[in-house]
């Protein structure tokens, strides 16, 4: 057997050095970015066709099952060969008719209220009960009136009255909502905060579960003037409703690229797919989801390899209570792996960042801050590099935020009117900004591949007790405690 020469092994590796291409640094990596999304973004034209030819995104209907196929079939066609199904069970949640007459005690002089269900109502309803204002429908305004909506109905504002107490902090129309069942109510009717009689429909179940109560959203007009009406003369509401729930199967959908140096090391970045019926869910979350599939898009095509792994994930079933990456989230402990999740980019109703959010972690504020002045060198005009430090709930982040795995978000600068059709009957393609859409792609891709390709990353996860100090430092102990999701001992 002849033996190779030390020297010819090494000429051999020179070679090869020598004709294998150094990797761009980061500029010239978001360069790149840059040009291909400019150039060839399919984000706008995308969200377009789904909400022309598939309507809203409802998980467990017919509807959302399209939307999962859509999303598949779009990634497989920009050249993902891992791309997979994530199915989970869920218990579905959708609405039937519904009337709110409200009157006087003698159940006379019934006027028919402009109403919307809101989601995880009882499959059947007939409610005729006393109205009792209980203004923000917090915990201090039980307090205030121990007692009183007891076999009541409660009025309720969506968001913090006129007037209210400096600092007062909202909760969740699903945390309001259980408040009013813990406190007795046999229904609870909420007053949107939108001008214009616009009707804001949603979950009020706190864990996506059938809630105990009937729950509406009626305008904001109307509501008003039945708070001032209810200063002076007691008033009834007769709810009916119809609604169905059925167990169904969902699905993630998940596009896979493999990290070059750190394969098991994962950073996902998702938005839900889903959305609620009322119209086609193009801002929430058509802009975030349809943003996430652009950057699968942009990867693929410039043929990115970062160190770690990136998975792209289209949830389902968040609106209905994170159902989606709950269910991956708990697979994920029950397999062993979710110590491999690093970090999460969360794109929900994301759009034209001028900076990001780094998640509540203090010590990952230098990486945004560096990074963000990168991507302020090629877009300065867009982007500010305005970067914040908050964490949040009632979002896809917030199962990963419980593991203790740190999480991130775009700033956005969207046009504020689009907010006012948030869960709206007009929440449809018009609202939707080109420009404000292949901006988010721009940026967040920067961001991604920064984060996936870092040497270090800006936070590490965090023990169950981290998590614990995390959350009650945060402001999250209460919200997380009305929700069934606190988990640690008093």
């Amino acid at each position: 057997m002849l033996k190779k020469s030390p020297y010819l092994i090494i000429f051999c590796l020179t070679i090869f050095w020598a004709c294998t291409p150094a990797k761009d640094d980061q500029q010239t990596v978001f360069n790149k970015i840059n040009a291909e999304v400019l150039a060839n973004s399919k984000a706008y034209s995308t969200l377009g066709e789904a909400t022309s030819t598939i309507g809203h995104r409802l998980t467990g209907s017919e509807n959302g099952a399209q939307a999962e196929d859509y999303a598949f079939n779009l990634l497989k066609s920009y050249g993902f060969d891992d791309v997979k199904y994530f199915p989970f069970e869920v218990e579905t949640w959708m609405r039937g008719d519904v009337e709110v007459k409200i009157g006087d005690l003698s159940k006379r002089n019934y006027e028919t209220y402009s109403a919307v269900s809101l989601a995880h109502s009882p499959v059947a309803a007939d409610t005729d009960l006393e109205i009792i204002d209980l203004g923000n429908g917090l915990e201090a305004d039980y307090a205030a009136q121990p007692g009183a909506v007891k076999d009541k109905i409660a009025l309720v504002y969506i968001g913090i009255l006129p007037g209210s107490p400096e600092g007062t902090k909202n909760l969740h129309r699903s945390e309001k909502t259980s408040l009013a069942t813990q406190n007795g109510a046999k229904g609870i009717i909420i007053i949107n905060q939108v001008d214009g009689g616009v009707l804001l429909t949603g979950t009020a179940s706190v864990d996506g579960k059938l809630i105990a109560i009937p729950a509406v959203c009626i305008g904001k007009e109307d509501g008003m003037e039945l708070k001032e009406t209810l200063k002076s003369e007691k008033k009834r509401a007769h709810i009916t409703m119809s609604n169905t729930s059925n167990e169904i199967k969902a699905r993630d959908v998940i596009a896979t690229i493999k990290g070059s140096e750190f394969p098991d090391e994962k950073i996902l970045v998702g938005g839900h797919l889903d959305s609620w019926d009322l119209a086609t869910g193009a801002i929430d979350n058509g802009i975030g989801s349809f943003a996430v599939l652009d950057m699968a898009r942009t990867f693929k095509a410039l043929n990115l390899k970062p160190k770690r792994t990136i998975e792209f994930i289209m949830f389902m079933g968040e609106e209905q209570g994170l159902l989606g990456s709950r269910a991956y989230v708990n697979d994920a402990v029950a397999k062993g792996t979710v110590d491999n999740i690093k970090y999460v980019m969360n794109q929900d109703m994301s759009g034209n960042p001028v900076g990001f959010n780094a998640g509540g972690r203090p010590e990952a504020e230098a990486f945004f801050n560096e990074v963000g002045a990168s991507i302020m060198a090629i877009d300065s005009t867009t982007f500010k590099n305005r970067n914040s430090n908050g964490a949040g709930l009632h979002s896809d982040h917030q199962p990963f935020m419980l593991q203790g795995i740190p999480y991130m978000s775009a700033n956005s600068n969207l046009d504020r009117s689009i907010y006012g059709c948030y869960h709206s009957d007009c929440d449809d393609f018009n609202l939707v900004n080109e420009e404000h859409i292949r901006n988010n792609v721009r940026f967040s891709s920067m961001m991604l591949y920064a984060l996936a390709d870092a040497d270090k990353l800006p936070a590490q996860k965090l023990s169950d007790q981290a998590t614990k100090e995390f959350l009650e430092g945060n402001g999250l102990k209460l919200k997380l405690r009305i929700g069934g999701d606190w988990r640690w001992e008093d």
